[in-house]
């Protein structure tokens, strides 16, 4: 053994539960402990280094001052079976996890990085270290843990349950659906102990609803899952009445009064949670063709999969789009930059952005998997392991109440905070690195809003900087034959088909002029129509199709077919030709409308999907005015964390965005905004854009960073254009509007919170035979393919990316 006199004179501890310990693979790349150097865990910090050739555990130990390390290096078991040993028989009796130690053989080693020695002892102090290391739950799995804890509560129905008088359940093999031969997957109404099969989209199980239709029936609320009891008490209960899993304090004494003892009971199922990310986890998105054939899996540089953390296909397909345009891949992948000292890496999203493109675009890590069994659609050749960028996705969700969690998110919500995210982080890129740029420039374009008076016809226009575009899908459900309307055996109800609109439909709608009730302070008429048309065009032009409705309170998304035109879309027709020449401009201090009331013009498709849901107008349009005025599903959540507000109820009293009003901004605002670091006249003019809120102000001023600000002594009338140098506002955009489409993010499910997510990007396959062809690639989560299905999966994309051509 050898001896270094840093292993006695370190002031080095074991991690303590909270430490996030960094053992899996490197903070900078994405080398690992599954690699033959295998990865050095910082004794000190716990920081996790690659020891290949890009040495990063070198370095951090010579830029911390941290010499002593661990080296842990990995390697997967072979299970091997005697000839003619059948394999072993999968009990359905309990539900056992594999545990770490039983799938790999680890090997590690303390060495010294100042004293250049390894093979130091793992004793006393450095044992003890190296010991709650190896032992303690890596990075990765700590926050998965912290994700999945949810304070499940009780709620009135579970507290106040009454129950029928008691009868004997039956159980085992004689346990079975009330309206069916199901045994498995039962709920039992606590209230009158009705079994019931679960519905049918859980997982797949095969349920045919008939729990959920009992309790439609019966209005009995409360139902647990036989299947998921458990000797200590743990069970999935579901009440449907509050549409959420809740607990059940006295569930013993209720699961009693129908003869089950839940000390006998052992879990036989899968819970909502287990099935939830199962079902994620293993979902085939058609990885064969149309033909049944295995699709063929690409490997090497920019074909690279990521992995999936549980429920996080949504981050994936959306970072897979992002890294395969120019602008994110230039600004990230930069292989020959050294990033520059920094304590926690792991917590710098820069860093964590660069290592993410650096994986994906390296061709590093997009070979086959050395573990990973042959796919049965392509037996003789394995899909590749894939990324886990756990620390991404960790400071992406940070401070966030949804990508927090582990549970299926909206795709295109996480793409807008994901740039969000990206662009805040440019002003400390710039210095520490060289030529940087915000790569979401290439998403931003003006929209120009125009009212006109039906009375005298005077104008008044309005420019918001935009970075996407969401339009509603129209539905309309086509007529079913009496064939399909008469069910199949089991009464299921056909599916229902749509008729398919195009995409350029559905931006006709959203550009078309309509008509709004506002004074026009200029003649006193009520009339104006107003537009919206295009003033700047985007170099990426990122659209969400929206196929929501209402359905029994629910917004529910429909599979409506979009058609659209991939080589040449053009969105010449929606170019705003400003103020023609015989119209006259209403002046700056004569905006549509006398009232404060005037100045802020809801989302009329959105304002009305919520009123339908029950709210009040006035409440709806508070709603859409603190959201952004887009999403109908933020502005109903806002609503429901604010329904005590005590002004809630109060008609909405704030000047418009985009200059529309002439108020002061609140100096109190101004001094809070002041003290984040923004100089007062940009503060003033961030709350006089976005209507005096203050979260709204701090995003507009992050991506308004040229913009001149308003003086003190102009009050809100004072010019509030960009800067010159300012793209978007000042420069005269007069190129062909002219586009193609590159990726488009598809989404499999009847919610945006459950299903599944892929996205498609058209890239340069190797073909010596075609160098410059461009084929669609499938990217669903660590498995890339080329994508035979694409035309079709095209007409159901959730997110389209469209590039400027040039």
């Amino acid at each position: 053994m050898a001896t270094c006199p840093h292993a006695s004179a370190a002031d080095i501890r074991p991690p303590k539960p909270s430490d996030n310990v960094y053992r899996e693979d490197c903070t900078v790349c994405f080398d690992s402990i599954d690699d033959a150097p295998g990865l050095d865990v910082c004794l000190h910090c716990f920081n996790g280094g690659c020891c290949g050739e890009r040495i990063h555990g070198r370095l951090h130990a010579q830029q911390a001052g941290h010499p002593l390390a661990v080296n842990i290096r990995r390697t997967r078991k072979r299970k091997q079976r005697a000839e003619g040993e059948p394999p072993e028989k999968i009990s359905k009796l309990a539900i056992k996890a594999e545990t770490e130690e039983e799938k790999y053989d680890t090997q590690s080693d303390v060495h010294c990085y100042e004293c250049g020695v390894g093979g130091i002892a793992k004793e006393g102090k450095v044992g003890e270290v190296v010991d709650g290391v190896l032992k303690a739950n890596t990075f990765a799995k700590q926050e998965e843990v912290k994700a999945w804890e949810q304070e499940m509560t009780a709620c009135e129905h579970t507290l106040c349950l009454e129950q029928e008088p008691p009868r004997q359940i039956p159980s085992g093999d004689l346990g079975h659906c009330t309206k069916c031969d199901l045994k498995e997957n039962l709920w039992l109404c606590l209230a009158c102990g009705n079994l019931g099969c679960g519905r049918t989209q859980w997982g797949g199980t095969g349920g045919n609803n008939h729990g959920v239709e009992h309790t439609k029936e019966s209005n009995h609320p409360v139902a647990v899952k036989l299947g998921s009891l458990t000797a200590d008490g743990n069970a999935d209960i579901y009440c449907y009445a509050c549409d959420e899993e809740r607990v059940d304090p006295e569930l013993v004494t209720h699961l009693q009064h129908w003869g089950i003892n839940i000390a006998d009971r052992v879990k036989t199922e899968k819970s909502i949670t287990e099935m939830q990310i199962e079902q994620n986890l293993t979902w085939e998105f058609r990885m064969v063709d149309e033909k049944g054939q295995g699709m063929k899996p690409l490997f090497g540089a920019g074909f690279t999969g990521l992995k999936n953390l549980g429920n996080s296909c949504y981050l994936a397909s959306v970072l897979q789009s992002l890294f395969a345009m120019p602008e994110f891949a230039h600004r990230y992948y930069r292989p020959d930059e050294m990033i520059p000292p920094i304590a926690k890496p792991a917590e710098d999203l820069e860093v964590q952005l660069r290592k993410v493109a650096d994986g994906l675009l390296s061709g590093r890590y997009g070979q086959p998997g050395s573990d990973v069994q042959a796919s049965e659609e392509v037996p003789e050749q394995p899909w590749q392991s894939g990324l886990a960028p756990a620390m991404l996705k960790h400071l992406i969700g940070r401070g966030h109440s949804e990508f927090s969690t582990m549970r299926q998110q909206d795709g295109f919500e996480l793409l807008l905070h994901l740039l969000k995210l990206v662009t805040r982080s440019q002003a400390a890129a710039q210095g520490q690195y060289k030529d940087v740029s915000d790569p979401v420039e290439a998403f931003r374009f003006c929209m120009e809003q125009k009212l006109k008076c039906l009375g005298c016809g005077k104008v008044k226009l309005r420019t918001d900087e935009m970075e996407n575009l969401s339009v509603a899908v129209p539905i309309k459900r086509l007529p079913q034959d009496a064939s399909a309307k008469s069910g199949g055996d089991n009464d299921e109800e056909s599916k229902e088909e749509f008729e398919p609109v195009t995409l350029r439909q559905c931006i006709d709608e959203f550009t078309a002029a309509e008509h709004v009730e506002l004074n026009c302070a200029g003649c006193g008429n009520k009339g104006f129509t107003k537009q919206q048309l295009f003033k700047t065009f985007p170099t990426i032009f990122a659209v969400n199709a929206r196929r929501f409705e209402i359905v029994n309170w629910v917004p529910t998304k429909q599979d409506v077919p979009v058609i659209v035109d991939e080589e040449d879309f053009d969105l010449e027709a929606y170019r705003s030709p400003g103020k023609l020449p015989d119209e006259e401009e209403l002046p700056e201090d004569q905006d549509a409308g006398s009232g404060a009331s005037a100045a802020f013009v809801p989302n009329e498709m959105a304002l009305e999907m919520l009123m339908s849901m029950g709210f009040p107008k006035v409440r709806c349009e508070r709603a859409l005015h603190a959201t952004g005025n887009q999403d109908p599903e933020a502005a109903t959540q806002w609503l429901f964390e604010h329904m005590e507000d005590p002004d809630i109820d109060t008609p909405l009293s704030v000047p418009g965005g985009g200059g529309a009003g002439n108020a002061s901004a609140d100096p109190e605002k101004v001094e809070n905004l002041g003290m984040m670091g923004f100089a007062a006249p940009v503060a003033r003019q961030a709350l006089k854009e976005t209507g005096g809120d203050m979260e709204r102000a701090v995003d507009w001023l992050f991506s308004h960073p040229d913009a001149q600000g308003i003086s003190e002594d102009a009050g809100g009338s004072a010019e509030t254009t960009a800067a010159p140098d300012s793209p978007g506002k000042m420069e005269v955009d007069n190129k062909p509007a002219h586009y193609s489409l590159k990726s488009i993010v598809c989404h499999k499910g009847s919610s945006i919170h459950a299903g599944h997510y892929v996205a498609f990007v058209r890239k340069n396959v190797p073909d010596p035979a075609h160098p410059d062809n461009e084929e669609w690639v499938l990217f669903n989560d660590e498995k890339v393919a080329l994508g035979a299905d694409a035309e079709e999966m095209k007409k159901f994309a959730y997110i389209y990316f469209f590039r400027r051509k040039v």
